[in-house]
């Protein structure tokens, strides 16, 4: 099993938030060079269009991070394909796989965040037609050097080519989603790999899902191996799980109460939360030992997973909890995950 990270870029942390974003950057990459040296698999920045955040230029940030590190695959997480053109979200990446000499990776979904829809012209009641038509031309755009191609939301392509290539030959493009079944079905259908967002309840609960990917896939002739999982929910890695907890709890609860009253969810509690960190719920918050069981157990109930991403820059964690918690995971966790997973 893989394990990473995934980023948004937060701006929201220091003393009363009050961290420049110049120097928010330069921590973000000083954490990605050491997730590379201690021997994490994946880094992943995702793509968001607000003030909290700065990954709106997701290839930029990777570029740089790839001139700082040797082995860590650096991956979108996700690249708001609907709102996207697919030529220029292929050229951005094949030029990170160049200067990254082959380890860039595609996450394509349509968002849970809307902001990108209006930002850039784009009516969200086509929000799937548009993502289905646009993983289409980049699916052709990573498989071939000149294309043909024609659909509704972009001009046409008439066997032209797209520069640069990407060194490695079939570049990774995942499909990330969330609770649709469709989108399960469609990633199977295809023969992406599946990268699954879970951010609050019980992951088990994602089992049917998973087992609809499989079939979908295994009846349009792909093989298991072909079929990746991969599992992204929020976490954080502390010496001991009471520290990890005190160190989490107050910026989770504050963010995830702020976008309560956003998006309709209620407050977060500590009761809760308790019920988020227990066995079966969704968040990964303890010690490398507690993490790395939990990690295993999610795994098992899943069917088996292939890549963890811990998304961690959402609670208001300063740069050295994050930093720390990079080198339990590089130095402590991988150990024992991939000890039971060889």
């Amino acid at each position: 099993m893989e394990i990473g990270i995934d980023s948004f870029a937060s701006a929201m942390y220091g003393d009363n938030n009050t961290l420049s974003s110049v120097d928010a950057m330069e921590q973000l990459l000083e954490r990605i060079e050491l997730a590379d040296q201690v021997g994490l698999d994946v880094f992943g920045i995702g793509e968001h269009h607000k003030k909290e955040f700065l990954d709106s230029a997701t290839a930029v940030i990777l570029s740089a991070a790839a001139a700082r590190t040797k082995n860590i695959r650096l991956a979108s997480a996700v690249s708001v394909l609907s709102a996207a053109d697919p030529v220029r979200v292929y050229q951005s990446f094949a030029t990170l796989d160049l200067i990254s000499k082959g380890r860039a990776e595609i996450v394509a979904g349509r968002g849970s965040a809307i902001e990108a829809y209006p930002l850039f012209g784009y009516d969200l009641r086509d929000y799937d037609k548009l993502f289905s038509e646009k993983l289409e031309l980049l699916l052709q755009i990573r498989d071939n050097e000149f294309v043909t191609w024609e659909g509704k939301f972009r001009p046409a392509l008439d066997n032209l080519p797209v520069y640069p290539r990407a060194l490695q030959e079939k570049m990774p493009i995942w499909l990330g989603v969330g609770g649709t079944p469709e989108s399960f079905i469609r990633a199977g259908k295809l023969g992406l790999p599946l990268m699954v967002a879970v951010i609050g309840g019980q992951t088990h609960r994602f089992q049917p899902l998973i087992d609809l990917y499989r079939e979908a896939g295994k009846a349009a002739g792909f093989s298991p191996d072909e079929l990746k999982v991969g599992l992204h929910s929020p976490g954080y890695v502390g010496t001991s799980t009471e520290t990890a907890v005190a160190d989490y709890y107050p910026g989770y609860a504050e963010l995830w109460t702020k976008l309560g009253y956003e998006r309709g969810w209620p407050p977060v509690t500590k009761g809760k939360f308790d019920g988020l960190i227990d066995d079966l719920g969704v968040l990964i918050v303890g010690s490398p030992e507690r993490a790395a069981e939990k990690i295993l157990r999610h795994s098992e109930a899943l069917g088996g997973v292939d890549r963890f991403t811990f998304q961690m820059d959402n609670a208001g964690l300063t740069h050295k909890q994050l930093m720390n918690a990079i080198e339990l995971i590089g130095t402590k966790l991988i150990p024992l995950v991939k000890k039971d997973t060889k």
